[in-house]
């Protein structure tokens, strides 16, 4: 009898069964781009679960293509923003015109904020206090966000495309401006630099690189109307947040309303449910440890680490932020 059971065993993982499959022996997180919160999270995660019997390595990886090469196992979990996960569920836009089927969220983290930052000395010469000016008036910006395949233009695209109706890529050159693809830190210089007049990124609340940014030369933070922002949050599930004065030295009277969202871990469906219950146990029990390294961690509560319906929740998560929140 018992080798006939090993027999069955082994017959399964032959026929493609997930017995073993998805129980690996080291994770791949897939982080961000090097210089944002992102990159210096994931490795901070990756340090984490490995000293706690869960040995992982942190890649480098971006919103979008953390959702799609955790659909297709390239990797097991990674960082991305909490709507655009529903979009890639949902299908039908692209980059996700069809639904993804392996990938499905662990925890909301943190508030996620799009920023579009502008020169000083451009948006007073030309008028701009907010998107909707650069748009209405067709101006010709020197404009730079993250690289495709990141979350952040992501967010951007939608921004241009479901705010305004309009594809950036195209209709910024159309206006006599241009388009440029960067990191955090190199957008940043090229901010200081003159080589831009707006850099758009998303991030959490409170960002170094956006203190950096104003360490290095004057500049403004561009808000958006609540139509525009309203049309966004209809399209892709975003809300909106406010920047209020005192966060940064660049807000100092009104508060700023931009693009709100989450920034949250995507991971394959088919791991293993008490692969997925421990990471979340560990994370959440390392917290302090991980807001050392991007303080919006502090954000992270059982109560908003899962999403709400329709978007979907890895079944290891959901029995331990429940559980978690129960006991509280």
């Amino acid at each position: 009898m018992k080798k006939f059971l090993a027999f069955c065993a082994l017959a399964s993982v032959l026929a493609g069964g997930t017995a073993f499959a998805d129980k690996p022996a080291q994770l791949r997180f897939m982080a961000g781009p090097p210089g944002g919160n992102w990159f210096a999270l994931g490795g901070a995660l990756a340090d984490l679960w490995t000293a706690n019997d869960q040995p992982t390595t942190s890649i480098s990886g971006g919103g979008v293509s953390n959702i799609i090469n955790a659909d297709r196992n390239k990797g097991d979990l990674g960082f991305s923003n909490t709507s655009m996960v529903a979009v890639a569920q949902k299908g039908g836009c692209a980059p996700f015109n069809e639904p993804v089927k392996n990938a499905s969220i662990l925890a909301n983290l943190y508030t996620q904020y799009t920023y579009f930052i502008a020169r000083k000395d451009f948006a007073e010469k030309n008028g701009i206090k907010t998107v909707n000016d650069i748009v209405a008036k067709k101006i010709p910006i020197r404009f730079g966000t993250l690289k495709t395949g990141s979350g952040s233009e992501f967010v951007v695209n939608a921004v241009f495309r479901d705010g305004f109706g309009i594809d950036y890529r195209k209709a910024i050159p159309e206006w006599g401006g241009s388009v440029e693809y960067a990191s955090y830190s190199g957008g940043a210089d090229l901010l200081a630099d003159n080589h831009l007049d707006v850099f758009a990124f998303s991030v959490g609340k409170v960002a170094s690189i956006v203190m950096q940014i104003e360490s290095q030369t004057d500049v403004v933070i561009l808000g958006m109307e609540q139509e525009t922002l309203d049309k966004i949050g209809a399209a892709i599930g975003t809300t909106t947040f406010t920047v209020d004065p005192g966060i940064y030295k660049s807000v100092t009277k009104d508060p700023v309303k931009v693009v709100g969202d989450y920034t949250c871990i995507v991971v394959r469906s088919d791991l293993d449910d008490d692969v997925v219950y421990n990471l979340c146990k560990t994370m959440y029990e390392g917290q302090d440890v991980l807001a050392k390294a991007v303080v919006d961690m502090k954000e992270l509560n059982p109560k908003t680490a899962v999403p709400p319906a329709p978007i979907i929740t890895h079944p290891g998560a959901v029995k331990y932020w429940q559980e978690v929140s129960a006991s509280k």
